[in-house]
C-alpha cells in the first residue's frame, strides 16, 4: 500500500508538512501536497493520485466544494479532515461521496490507520507467495507453508524478509537490514540479526546449515533467491 499515491490538500502549511512527515515516516513514497481547492483539482487531473486528504476549512473553495466537484469526474477516496466536530458537517462530507472523516487535532497512528483501512478497502491488494523449494511464504499472511504445515514469522522475521525480498537477487548490507528492523539506531545490533537470519533460513531452506535461498555474502550482507512470485 506504500506505493500509493496521496494528495494532502490543507491551506495550512505547517500542517502539511506535518501530514507529509507522517507518511513518510511510515514509509509512503508518493505524497503530493496542495493549497487549496483549486489547486488539488487541478494535480487530480495531471496527477491522478490514488487517494485525497481534504480538509474542510480554506479560503476559497473549501473542502466540501472542492469533493463535490471532484466527485464528477473521479472516484477516488477521499478523508475529511476539519476542527470543527458538529454532526451536519459529517453529513455533508459524506453526502457528497467521502469516504471517512478525521477531526482536528489528531494523533498521527489514527490517520495512518484511517488511511490504511480506506486503502485496503479500495485497492485490496492481490495474495502474494514467494516459492522456495523447500516452503513456501505467505506476504499477506506473515506465515511459511512447509510440508503441509503453516509457521508463523515473527515481526522481526517478518520485516527482514520483507526487506530482502523488494531487493530480490541483490545484495542487502547489514546495515541496511539492521536499520529496516531497528531504524536509525541500530548500531550493535548485529549479533541479533545474525540470530533472525538463523531462524528465519531454519523456517524456508531444505539444509539451513547449507543455504541456498539466503545466503550470506561474506563482510557485506545477505541476498535472497527466489523461484517465483504468484501474484
Amino acid at each position: 500500500m506504500n506505493d500509493k499515491r496521496i494528495l494532502v490538500v490543507d491551506d495550512e502549511t505547517d500542517l502539511l508538512e506535518m501530514v507529509k512527515s507522517i507518511f513518510t515516516r511510515a514509509g509512503f513514497t508518493q505524497i503530493l501536497t496542495a493549497s487549496s481547492g483549486e489547486a488539488a483539482l487541478k494535480m487530480c487531473e495531471e496527477q491522478e493520485p490514488d487517494m485525497m486528504i481534504l480538509d474542510v476549512m480554506m479560503p476559497g473553495m473549501d473542502g466540501f466544494a472542492a469533493l463535490k466537484e471532484l466527485r464528477k469526474t473521479s472516484k477516488i477516496p477521499v478523508l475529511m479532515l476539519t476542527a470543527r466536530g458538529e454532526a451536519e458537517d459529517k453529513f455533508v462530507g459524506f453526502e457528497n461521496g467521502a469516504d471517512d472523516y478525521l477531526l482536528k487535532p489528531f494523533l498521527p497512528k489514527e490517520l495512518l490507520f484511517r488511511v490504511q483501512a480506506i486503502l485496503k478497502r479500495v485497492y485490496p491488494e492481490k495474495e502474494r507467495k514467494v516459492f522456495f523449494e523447500a516452503a513456501t511464504v505467505d506476504l499477506e499472511k506473515a506465515i511459511v507453508q512447509r510440508s503441509g504445515e503453516n509457521i508463523s514469522l515473527t515481526a522481526k522475521e517478518f520485516q527482514l524478509f520483507e526487506k530482502l525480498y523488494e531487493n530480490q537477487g541483490r545484495i542487502v548490507t547489514t546495515g541496511a537490514l539492521c536499520q529496516a528492523i531497528c531504524g536509525d539506531f541500530w548500531q550493535g545490533y548485529e549479533s541479533t540479526l545474525a540470530t533472525h537470519i538463523r531462524h528465519l533460513r531454519e523456517k524456508i531452506e531444505e539444509n539451513p546449515s547449507k543455504p541456498v535461498a539466503l545466503v550470506t555474502i561474506k563482510g557485506i550482507g545477505y541476498r535472497l533467491n527466489i523461484k517465483g512470485v504468484q501474484t
